[in-house]
């Protein structure tokens, strides 16, 4: 039974795992297309995500502005010389966002956006299905915002972020090729080859998170315009998550129902950082019609050192777990330009270079990390003068990882060699792949002021 636990411990790490994979690095679809900078830029009511500070520059009664990303990734893995791919179902990241003047210096709006989620579907029976089968990954953050112009070139901002999220994980829990050890250990001539006999889904919702996004901006010159954003690290809470067993077929259940059943009612309690985001940015203007702007972002991902796992049934106490991460912290560069082609039409484009934090020895396939480089464009189009249509593409090429490695538990190894003396079957396995990652990001935005 511990190691019944001890791999249902392992299938909970992707709960709130908000790795690289997972961080969206596109929200606004108009700012998509200068590879989401923004820390030194005016963007009216979109600055109270990039830096609140920014929105205190706003010269318009109300700014409004909306936009929805379809995120479109596709993950290989190349395992015993053979790839597999990921069926992913399209993400829809996105963000609304409303200011408005309270004074001339002063203020105040609201904005709601996905920081992070995402999806990733390798399919019931590939050869990591005990890793990882499919997860779906959701965040939401509400941020009510103020910002204060102190001088015409120095401004400051701050909104508090309340945040929420949810998961559905799917995870294999026994080996194909164990189970049918097992089978022959009693006699029955079934085989499951490469089928997962039996898994779990695991269903958590994150109790509310507080966090603030605060920021300052300073007009160096006309040309010149640098800032600095502080997003403070949150603590996501699933105080009961669910699970329930899945079976490949009735010889599975026959077998295994008696030792894993009791999951269908191990609630779970976890908790985990989301980690603090400080980014620098400057912003340069070398005419009026073209500026080009350059971010550093750095995603404190060393505080995500272990995921703590505890069992609400005080029978299963003995249980508990800290799991080892070891991630570091990473760095992200974003430079960007626009172009106003004509009074009506700007055209942008942008490059990220996105840097991994994940640890080598802990390498799982439910978000493959690898540093990542992102091309974008984007052009916005404004048919009456309030009025902006906005659209961008991103790619993501991810630049690969070859020959990671991620341990885990053979639930039913101890079982064989206690019943097939001279088995001498590992009880951790470790499973190695190489990984390939790309993605395509749309976006399509609308945004209006006056």
């Amino acid at each position: 039974m511990k190691k019944l636990f001890l791999s249902l411990i392992a299938v909970v790490v992707p709960l709130l795992t908000f790795a690289e994979g997972y961080q969206i690095n596109t929200l606004s679809a108009k700012q998509g297309g200068m590879a989401h900078t923004g820390v030194a830029l005016k963007l009216g009511a979109e600055s109270m995500f990039f830096n609140p500070a920014g929105m205190g520059y706003m010269d318009k009664t109300l700014d409004f502005s909306a936009s929805m990303n379809g995120v479109m990734p596709t993950a290989k893995a190349k395992v015993d010389g053979k790839w597999y791919e990921t069926d992913n179902k399209v993400s829809t990241p996105m963000m609304v966002s409303a200011a408005f003047s309270v004074y001339d210096n002063f203020k105040a709006g609201i904005t709601l956006y996905t920081p992070y989620g995402s999806s990733i579907n390798w399919g019931d029976n590939w050869p990591g299905a005990v890793l990882n089968q499919k997860v779906s990954l959701a965040t939401f953050t509400i941020q009510p915002t103020l910002a204060w112009r102190i001088t015409p070139k120095l401004s400051v901002g701050a909104g508090l972020m309340i945040s929420w999220g949810n998961v559905d994980l799917y995870k294999g829990l026994v080996v194909p090729q164990t189970m049918d050890m097992m089978l022959g250990a009693l006699g029955n001539q079934y085989t499951f080859g490469n089928t997962t006999p039996a898994s779990v889904n695991l269903t958590g919702t994150a109790n509310l998170a507080l966090g603030v996004n605060v920021g300052a901006m300073y007009d160096i010159s006309e040309q010149w315009t640098v800032g600095v954003n502080f997003r403070s690290k949150m603590s996501m809470k699933v105080k009961k998550g669910d699970a329930e067993i899945l079976y490949a077929n009735e010889v599975a259940e026959n077998v295994l129902g008696q030792q894993l059943n009791v999951l269908n009612t191990a609630n779970f309690s976890a908790e985990m950082p989301m980690p603090a985001v400080l980014t620098f940015g400057v912003s340069y203007k070398p005419m009026s019609s073209l500026i080009l702007a350059f971010d550093a972002q750095m995603t404190g991902w060393n505080t995500y050192k272990e995921l703590s796992i505890d069992f609400l049934d005080d029978k299963l106490v003995d249980y508990n777990q800290n799991l080892t991460k070891k991630y570091k912290n990473a760095w992200a560069f974003r430079l960007g330009a626009q172009y106003a082609l004509t009074k009506r039409m700007d055209i942008r484009a942008g490059f990220i270079v996105d840097f991994t934090p994940v640890n080598e020895n802990h390498y799982n396939p439910e978000t493959p990390g690898m540093t990542k480089l992102e091309p974008s464009v984007g052009f916005s189009f404004r048919p009456i003068d309030n009025l902006s249509i906005d659209f961008s593409m991103m790619y993501v090429a991810g630049l690969g990882k070859d020959g990671a490695k991620c341990t885990y538990d053979d639930l039913l190894a101890k079982t064989i060699n206690t019943m097939m003396p001279g088995a001498n079957l590992p009880l951790e396995r470790t499973f190695k792949a190489d990984y390939r990652v790309n993605a395509y990001v749309p976006s399509i935005g609308l945004s209006y002021s006056f």
